[in-house]
């Protein structure tokens, strides 16, 4: 039996042995970190049969083998290392091709996951990258979406500048040229330029607005308001306009609780809904505002006469200068004040959203109940 003493300094020496293998090993592996894995993987099989025989050279000469022990122990070693070797070549070709398989899918115009079996670390970045493409492809689909809405709306703002500005030139210039001289005439052209100055006032404080909102810049307010005062803030403002196209204007609270909100963009918000509808209501109709608590949630609900929206159309409602018809009929708004609404009520953490309903459609506003 090997005395203690002496197995201890076998092993030590054979360590010692292993660790400049090691240390080799790791030289070359740092030299070569930008190669293929199977030749990495080669140098890594390599490196071990090196140390193992390392370790039996020394130990033999330490025993004092013979030359036919030592001999017969390297042969050995060095057949079990040539099928390390062999395996580690064919681990390296098998990860070549299944990264080269990988490579081709991501190449490809479309990524679609390899169908070959990968490895699991593969596989899970293949995986991983099917959900990257998916994210780019939805996020090149609404930058798409909001490019061609920008486009529109350049296009459609400034159509409705050129029509208000068109006719107070026209109106400026025959007052300038004392065309018209009665004081009727006058009074009427007075009024008229008043009114659509208003109305491109009231324009460029949308397109403001909502540059605001997309660019990220609304800073809201916030401070507990009642929901009763909200909505009757917003039955009020619009009272003039339901009475002057003889649409009957309702607002009613079932319940009432405290919203923490900015009660000027709030308010704003519930504005834009309530002359939409309004304005796309006949005459002789109902435009119903409700506000009431609902599962820990507070709910406004704007109900027109409208005979209700294309269900083509639902989708894009709430969307940059979309007013659900070709023509751009003036006095019929520049298409933001939905745009707006949404901003304002997803600013506030809350949803919005449509639907028919009835006679006509029903936008509807949810927002968070302060505790």
């Amino acid at each position: 039996m090997i005395p203690f003493d002496d197995l201890l300094y076998v092993v030590f020496c054979a360590a010692l042995a292993a660790l400049a293998v090691a240390a080799v090993a790791l030289a070359v592996l740092y030299g070569l970190r930008g190669r293929s894995v199977a030749t990495q993987l080669i140098v890594v099989g390599a490196a071990t049969v090196l140390a193992t025989i390392s370790g039996i050279l020394v130990i033999s000469f330490l025993m004092l083998l013979n030359d036919h022990d030592r001999s017969v122990v390297l042969a050995v070693v060095t057949s079990a290392g040539l099928v390390a070797m062999a395996v580690s070549v064919l681990l390296g070709r098998r990860l070549v091709a299944a990264n080269r398989t990988l490579v081709e899918a991501v190449r490809a115009d479309r990524f679609r996951p390899p169908a070959a079996r990968l490895p699991a670390e593969l596989a899970e970045l293949s995986r991983e990258l099917e959900a990257a493409y998916a994210r780019l492809a939805a996020a090149h689909e609404r930058e798409q979406a909001l490019e061609a809405s920008r486009r529109e709306l350049v296009a459609w703002v400034s159509h409705d500048l050129r029509t208000p500005l068109a006719g107070l030139r026209a109106m400026a210039e025959a007052l300038e040229d004392e065309v018209v001289s009665d004081a009727d005439t006058v009074r009427r052209y007075h009024g008229r330029i008043r009114v659509e100055s208003e109305r491109l006032a009231e324009m460029v404080d949308d397109l403001f607005e909502l540059s605001r909102i997309h660019a990220g810049a609304l800073r809201l307010s916030r401070r507990r308001v009642g929901l009763a005062d909200l909505v009757a803030e917003a039955v009020a403002g619009a009272e003039a306009l339901a009475r002057a196209k003889g649409v009957r204007l309702r607002g009613d609270v079932r319940e009432g609780l405290p919203l923490q909100v900015d009660s000027g963009e709030f308010g704003r918000a519930l504005r834009n809904l309530v002359v939409n509808a309004i304005r796309h209501t006949p005459s002789d109709g109902t435009v119903e505002v409700i506000g009431e608590v609902h599962g820990g949630e507070a709910r406004v609900t704007v109900a027109d006469a409208c005979g209700g929206i294309p269900e083509d159309d639902l989708p894009r409602v709430f969307d940059v200068a979309f007013r659900g018809e070709a023509a751009r009929t003036p006095g019929g708004g520049a298409g933001l004040g939905l745009a707006i609404a949404r901003g304002i009520v997803e600013a506030h953490a809350g949803r919005i959203g449509v639907a028919n309903d009835g006679p006509g459609c029903r936008f509807e506003i949810t927002l968070p109940v302060t505790a």
